[in-house]
């Protein structure tokens, strides 16, 4: 399942199944803003889709209602998504961070924060953030 892809409404009903845990199909529904609401069928459909993908398993029944769990791990999954974003950039993490500069993505300002926060990264905080680049 590792190079199983999802669509975009695929995965905002996956997040929410991450966000919720078990649930119904109407439950994910009511978890959706206004703004992002859809008939009941579709999200139906994209459970059901999700389930055949491996993302999503049936965990028991109450009354006519199915309660759905997710399958796959929010980490592992986001963890592929960057591995695939990386590859579409030649594996290349310096060409994937200079694309997202030059398109005003991110801000060197942004980029600076990130260097700090990163861990094991406690020598360039304590000289001023002048670490070696």
């Amino acid at each position: 399942m590792n190079k199983t892809r999802f669509s975009k409404a695929e995965t905002r009903i996956l997040e929410q199944f991450w966000k919720l845990g078990t649930c119904s199909v109407r439950e994910i529904l009511d978890s959706l803003p206004e703004e992002e609401r859809v008939a009941y069928t579709t999200v139906q459909t994209l459970v059901y889709r999700l389930e055949q993908k491996g993302a999503l398993r049936k965990v028991k029944k109450i009354g006519n209602a199915q309660l759905f769990e997710p399958a796959i791990d929010q980490n592992e999954y986001r963890s592929g998504l960057v591995r695939d974003l990386l590859d579409l950039f030649g594996g290349s993490p310096r060409i994937l961070v200079s694309n997202l500069l030059e398109t005003g993505t991110i801000t060197l300002k942004d980029l600076k924060a990130l260097q700090n926060a990163a861990p094991g990264n406690k020598n360039s905080r304590s000289r001023g953030g002048k670490g070696h680049a």
